[in-house]
């Protein structure tokens, strides 16, 4: 096994897309940034009437979609760009144990993602916090310990999503059936769940990926407003308990069922 994770460590590392990725990473830092600087040029124009009704984003949440994506593509090129190039066989060859190989694969990419998500939004909290600096800005002023669980769910978010992409990519065998996959899975499906009929769209929505971190962190109770509707509503419908266990859902049952297909299929 310690072959098997030294061998898809060398290659995640070693491949320019990886490098690319992470690179995307880093610019929706710099945009989360720019966003909140430009925002606080508005605040500071304000007159201090309408100042009070002023609201900014918190970038670290609304960044986060375009980091998972990057890293769930980087999950669905993990194992496409194999089968793609034909060393899928070769990876076979080295290590027999298809079970193991998907192991190694899922970890080295795990790590990546988790370490990529977790610096993404850290760094995209401290440096919007320190733009908007004393200004009285909702959202903006709780200490970093008082939000620290929500930054870890949301980083720990980004490394599920890369898993979910590594399972599309078994699934598929194809990079762009595969991101089409992650695509539709990240923006698609949850903006057409909100046109379902009440209770059904809330319910729904409560279980997407993006929804789940806030709820198991319960951060929903400090936040100045709710946002009850759109794709990343926030609406407290599952107990921190039930969306820790549909955030291991979203780990444990595309993985097992990439890895069924992964031992049945010919490579």
């Amino acid at each position: 096994m310690i072959a098997s994770l030294s061998s898809e460590w060398l290659k995640i590392r070693s491949v320019r897309s990886t490098y690319v990725v992470l690179a995307v990473v880093a610019l929706a830092v710099v945009i989360g940034a720019l966003f909140v600087w430009q925002g606080m040029a508005v605040f500071d124009g304000l007159p201090p009437e309408r100042r009070e009704n002023f609201r900014v984003i918190p970038m670290e949440e609304y960044m986060l979609p375009m980091v998972q994506l990057a890293l769930g593509v980087l999950g669905v090129l993990a194992i496409t760009s194999e089968y793609a190039h034909g060393t899928v066989r070769s990876s076979l060859v080295a290590v027999p144990a298809r079970g193991t190989l998907l192991a190694a694969k899922a970890a080295a990419v795990a790590a990546v993602a988790l370490a990529a998500g977790q610096a993404a939004v850290f760094a995209t909290f401290l440096v919007t916090r320190a733009l908007v600096g004393d200004r009285p800005i909702p959202d903006h002023g709780a200490p970093v310990a008082q939000q620290a669980p929500q930054l870890l769910l949301l980083g720990l978010s980004v490394a599920v999503f890369a898993m979910v992409g590594l399972a599309l990519g078994v699934a598929t065998r194809s990079t762009a059936g595969g991101i089409v996959s992650v695509v539709a899975l990240l923006f698609v499906i949850p903006a057409a769940i909100t046109y379902l009929p009440a209770p059904w769209g809330t319910r729904l929505s409560a279980v997407m990926l993006p929804n789940l971190p806030d709820q198991i962190a319960g951060a929903l109770g400090w936040r100045s407003e709710e946002v009850v509707v759109g794709p990343w509503a926030r609406v407290p419908v599952l107990s921190p308990a039930w969306a820790a266990v549909a955030l291991a859902a979203y780990i444990v049952v595309p993985l097992a069922a990439a890895a069924v297909l992964f031992r049945r299929r010919d490579a």
